[in-house]
């Protein structure tokens, strides 16, 4: 399916988009991982749009360099990566994402309801949707830097997953606790624990995907995009 262009307040970026088979329909915001939106983020988009979603992937890293797809499979490409994530202004990001929320939610295949879903960076900006967006509900996996971004905690008034990966290398155990302790007594988020997987569980074809562990977690985030959408 096509890309489109978004216009937010600081200039217009590209988007991947994905159109289920039945609208109107409610539409889901992906926020990307550390490689743009690349053919995983778009496979994303496709699964969902799949499950009845209008599905937006959009380029977080414009302001960087536009296009970004790169794969987890060769050291330069985790590099740059890297590169890209320490030159990432989240604060900027989240203006592009509530841009690309308020896009999604007038185009004309979009019911009005609308969700977000993030993994990795974008899990932790799928947080900070929740927080700061007007988005409907929200679904982290395995965010990185949440257990900085706890007082924000006060601002989240919307219906809020998160998927948390029991050996993640990139958050350890105690950041982990923090984000357990500051959030497990919260009505309206949601926590899941996956004690034995690491970080990227559940990207398809990624070093530490998990079947089992990713179709648990792949359902909970539908069934939850469902109740919270429909």
């Amino acid at each position: 399916m096509p890309d489109i262009t978004i216009t937010g307040p600081d200039g217009r970026f590209a988007a991947y988009l994905a159109v289920p088979a039945t609208t109107p329909a409610p539409g889901i915001v992906v926020a990307q991982e550390i490689f743009g939106v690349n053919q995983v983020m778009r496979d994303v988009c496709d699964g969902l749009a799949g499950a009845g979603f209008l599905a937006c992937c959009p380029d977080i890293f414009w302001r960087i360099e536009p296009g970004i797809q790169l794969t987890d499979k060769s050291e330069a490409e985790w590099a740059r990566a890297f590169e890209l994530f320490q030159a990432f202004d989240a604060d900027a990001g989240i203006v592009d994402l509530q841009a690309s929320l308020t896009h999604l939610r007038g185009h004309e295949a979009c019911s009005g309801k609308i969700g977000a879903i993030g993994y990795c960076l974008g899990g932790k900006l799928a947080y900070l949707m929740a927080a700061r967006t007007d988005t409907d509900c929200s679904v982290g996996y395995y965010g990185v830097g949440i257990d900085e971004l706890l007082d924000e905690a006060a601002n989240i008034a919307k219906p809020l997953m998160l998927h948390i990966a029991g050996k993640d290398r990139f958050v350890p155990k105690a950041a982990q606790d923090k984000i357990t302790a500051a959030l497990s007594e919260r009505a309206g988020i949601f926590l899941y624990h996956y004690p034995d997987q690491d970080h990227a569980f559940a990207r398809i074809g990624g070093e530490h995907y998990d079947k089992a562990a990713a179709t648990s977690a792949n359902r909970r985030s539908l069934d939850f995009l469902q109740e919270n959408l429909r």
